[in-house]
C-alpha cells in the first residue's frame, strides 16, 4: 500500500512514443507499460489525480515538440481532463507549472512511474522530496537502457535502493511494487 500523508496524485514521467519505437526499447518495456496501466486504472477508479510529464528535447528530434515520438505512449494515454506538464529539463519541477498544479490540488503524496530511471525518475523523486512531497516510487514501473558498463536491471535496482535511503526530516521516498500500491 502506498504511504499517504495527504492527498495523492499519480505522476507519469516521460512515457513517450519515441522511448519505445527504437531498435533498443527500454528494459522490460512492455511490462513497465502494463504496470503503469495498472497504476492508471487504480488511480482513475479512486478519482486520484493523474498528471503526465512530457519531455520536450532540444536536440533529439524524435522528442521535439510536435513530432510523433513526443506524444505520450498510446498504451498509457491521458484521458480528457488529465493534466500534461511539458518540461525541457530533467527535473519535472524546473521551469514548469508542476509544483503549482500539485499545490492547487492539495497534493502531499506522489506515486511516480515512467522513464528514464537514472535521469528524469531519479531527479523527479528527489526534487519532489525536497519540495516537501512524500513519494512512492513504483519500483517495477520505471525503466532505462543498459550501458556498456552496467545493465538496465542493475541501474533500476540501484535507484530503487538509493532513492529509498535519502534522509529527510519530515518526508520520505518509499519504493513499492505496483501490486502493493493502492489509491
Amino acid at each position: 500500500m502506498a504511504e499517504q500523508t495527504g492527498t495523492t496524485a499519480l505522476l507519469v514521467i516521460d512515457v513517450q512514443v519515441s522511448m519505445f519505437v527504437s531498435e533498443d526499447p527500454p528494459h522490460e518495456g512492455d511490462q513497465v507499460l502494463a504496470n503503469i496501466k495498472s497504476l492508471l486504472d487504480g488511480a482513475r477508479a479512486s478519482d486520484t489525480p493523474v498528471i503526465y510529464v512530457r519531455h520536450e528535447h532540444a536536440r533529439y528530434e524524435p522528442m521535439m515538440r510536435g513530432n510523433p515520438g513526443w506524444e505520450i505512449h498510446p498504451a498509457v494515454a491521458p484521458r480528457a481532463g488529465e493534466t500534461i506538464v511539458d518540461k525541457r529539463a530533467c527535473d519535472a519541477f524546473y521551469d514548469t507549472p508542476l509544483e503549482r498544479t500539485l499545490r492547487d490540488l492539495r497534493i502531499e503524496h506522489l506515486v511516480v512511474a515512467g522513464l528514464q530511471t537514472e535521469q528524469c525518475i531519479d531527479t523527479g523523486c528527489r526534487s519532489a522530496l525536497h519540495r516537501d512531497f512524500d513519494v512512492t516510487l513504483a519500483g517495477d514501473a520505471h525503466s532505462t537502457w543498459s550501458r556498456d558498463d552496467i545493465s538496465a536491471a542493475q541501474i533500476i535496482a540501484h535507484h530503487n535502493y538509493t532513492l529509498a535511503q535519502i534522509p529527510h526530516p519530515t518526508r520520505e521516498i518509499v519504493v513499492r511494487p505496483t501490486a502493493e500500491i493502492q489509491f
